[in-house]
């Protein structure tokens, strides 16, 4: 496998966009983040004061226009996210409410609707990402098995595997529309998701057939809050890992309360989100384990942290991506000591 130095450092505009300037238009968030450093942004595809997605998917001119925009600043875009409208695939009935918010006026108090817009937009986001030459998209799964994580009482047998079925159902023609795009679903394993860590990601990708655009958003993060070998997830599945969010996190569990965080708020929870370098994740292994590996994309800054401010946070986490990326090698580092023997030299070394 050839050694690839990962790109970077981007960041996910997503915790950044606001009603005040610069962050809110793409024109005035892009020269800030190229200001802090960053080569690339990653664009929440839902949030109209910088990006109209349906435009996108159906203008090029449009497309073309926002790629000069951030080009101007010397930006790249890495990836585009739907991250809200994945969530909204799949809602069991027991967060209807709690994720109406994530959907237009139009479609709230109506599930079947509100997943159909849903459905749409991920169209729209494979025609999108076509358009601005993107190979690789971020997105939730959604969830219909979640309220059943925690066996008790125990589940119904066939319980799982009938949510697996019916997620597998409604993802299948979505991964093929992004099969037709040319683009990669990466799906951000994540808490809250029926694709939650490596086993339940298994299932999904039996049930879709291995579609070759299934694929991972890889977030250390969420793995040292449930306790996951984050670095042997990378030896597993880097062959399916199509986007990198950088995000740190710790866990400090206590008499009182571990994964669980007993309904505590961020701060006082065992396992929070903190800024690059405040947490425990072992970023030197992992950018080396991307290196090793020849991950090709873009290591992606997702800020979400418990105690810092998020501009302080972003301004650090340019600098600490750049500190990390590995320049790979060309050649080995004991290649002076190569001997040139051919292969009858060789045979003669062995005894053969």
């Amino acid at each position: 496998m050839a050694l690839k130095t990962i790109k970077g450092p981007a960041i996910f505009l997503a915790q950044f966009a606001g009603d005040e300037a610069p962050f809110n238009s793409l024109d005035e968030i892009g020269k800030w983040a190229a200001r802090l450093g960053y080569k690339g942004v990653q664009l929440p595809s839902w949030d109209g004061r910088l990006f109209d997605l349906k435009q996108a998917a159906e203008s090029q001119t449009y497309a073309d226009e926002v790629k000069g925009k951030l080009a101007s600043h010397g930006l790249e875009i890495t990836e585009l996210s739907t991250h809200l409208q994945g969530q909204l695939v799949a809602v069991h009935p027991a967060y209807d409410d709690a994720f109406d918010g994530f959907a237009p006026e139009s479609v709230r108090r109506n599930p079947a609707a509100r997943q159909q817009w849903a459905v749409q937009q991920l169209k729209y986001a494979a025609q999108a990402s076509r358009r601005l030459g993107l190979s690789a998209h971020a997105s939730f799964s959604g969830a219909l098995a979640w309220p059943y994580v925690y066996p008790w009482p125990q589940r119904p047998a066939g319980l799982v595997e009938a949510a697996f079925d019916e997620l597998a159902k409604r993802w299948k023609p979505i991964l093929d529309v992004f099969d037709e795009a040319g683009v990669d679903i990466c799906y951000e394993i994540h808490p809250g998701e029926d694709l939650h860590d490596g086993v339940s990601y298994e299932m999904f990708l039996e049930r879709v057939g291995d579609h070759p655009r299934a694929r991972l958003l890889y977030d250390p993060s969420h793995f040292v809050l449930q306790q996951l070998d984050y670095l042997d997830y990378v030896d597993i599945y880097h062959e399916r890992i199509g986007i990198f969010h950088v995000k740190d996190a710790e866990f400090r569990p206590t008499g009182r309360q571990g994964v669980y965080g007993g309904y505590q708020g961020w701060v006082d929870r065992a396992g929070r989100f903190r800024s690059l370098g405040d947490g425990q994740v072992d970023f030197p292994a992992l950018f080396s384990k991307f290196a090793q590996y020849g991950f090709e994309g873009w290591a992606v800054l997702e800020w979400e942290c418990a105690l810092k401010h998020p501009e302080d946070g972003a301004a650090e986490g340019a600098r600490f991506i750049a500190d990390h990326i590995i320049r790979v090698a060309e050649r080995a580092f004991d290649d002076f000591a190569a001997s040139g023997v051919d292969d009858a030299a060789n045979r003669r070394m062995l005894g053969i």
